[in-house]
């Protein structure tokens, strides 16, 4: 018998036991399924989709449609679950009737339980907005991956004393503005205890150390499937690169030699009818 379906009482349910929470991306179904068995809590259907699987440079090309299409496979290998569609760059920021209408679409079409926004202060209106439509939201904060031309790349944030005073007070703005939960990313151990301890609602850590109620990491990365480059901050429990590009450099192998495929890996005939088939054809 499978796990009851995760929610946000379970999620907060969670957080006031204690028990730390576990989150993990998905883009599609084979590997939502696994992270299904594994009792993964939480599936985040990230635009790191962009990078991760169609080899992008960052998330910023993904689109509101391919968000949908793969949030579609996850919550089908995923039944149990809670699953979060990410709200792809400027989808949201333009208005908030526009965010409302867009993660309305991701929410109808994809099934997900709830959407993903990133941003503090400067997006606690829209948050707002979107969870007065009765749209659940993640709030994101720190290293915002949508806002890295002006962060000057994928840098840690919070490391002086100014700017981790800002993300307190944009932790407190997007809890403020009714996020069920907040995701901080890339910001130092120190600053992330601050922003937990001061919460009312589960806080997930992305590279920002252990004081949080749950961690969050790529999968690809922790797989060791996603070779560009590997952040600081993530722990490979395999290297499946190596082992799966050895399976491949054996298939070459094999066929460009003949060996593959062997007979117990074809279908046979009966005698009988193989007989019947070369009569059948030598007049062809």
């Amino acid at each position: 018998m499978g796990r009851p379906k995760v929610t946000i009482p379970v999620l907060r349910n969670m957080m006031e036991q204690g028990q730390k929470i576990t989150m993990l991306t998905a883009y599609d179904y084979p590997l939502a399924l696994l992270e299904e068995q594994a009792g993964v809590d939480i599936i985040l259907v990230g635009d790191s989709l962009g990078m991760t699987v169609y080899g992008m440079d960052s998330t910023l090309p993904v689109t509101l449609d391919m968000m949908i299409n793969h949030a579609k496979a996850v919550r089908k290998g995923a039944p149990t679950a809670f699953v979060i569609g990410d709200m792809p760059y400027m989808t949201y920021q333009v208005s908030p009737q526009e965010a409302i209408r867009n993660a309305g679409r991701l929410m109808a079409e994809a099934s997900v339980d709830a959407v993903k926004m990133e941003g503090g202060e400067e997006m606690a209106s829209t948050i707002k907005a979107v969870v007065d439509a009765t749209i659940p939201v993640m709030g994101h904060i720190g290293l915002t991956p949508q806002s890295i031309s002006q962060l000057g790349g994928f840098k840690a944030q919070g490391r002086d004393a100014a700017s981790a005073e800002k993300l307190m007070r944009d932790a407190k703005a997007v809890e403020e503005a009714g996020a069920f939960a907040l995701l901080v990313e890339a910001v130092p151990p120190p600053v992330l205890e601050e922003i937990t301890r001061r919460a009312s609602i589960p806080v997930i850590s992305l590279g920002s150390g252990k004081h949080a109620h749950g961690q969050l990491l790529i999968v690809h990365d922790i797989l060791g499937f996603f070779d560009r480059f590997v952040p600081k901050f993530v722990k490979q429990y395999a290297n499946l690169n190596s082992t799966i590009q050895e399976a491949l450099k054996q298939y070459v192998k094999e066929v460009r030699e003949g060996i593959f495929p062997e007979d117990q890996y074809t279908y046979s005939m009966k005698p009988e009818e193989l007989a019947e088939f070369k009569k059948r054809i030598s007049d062809l």
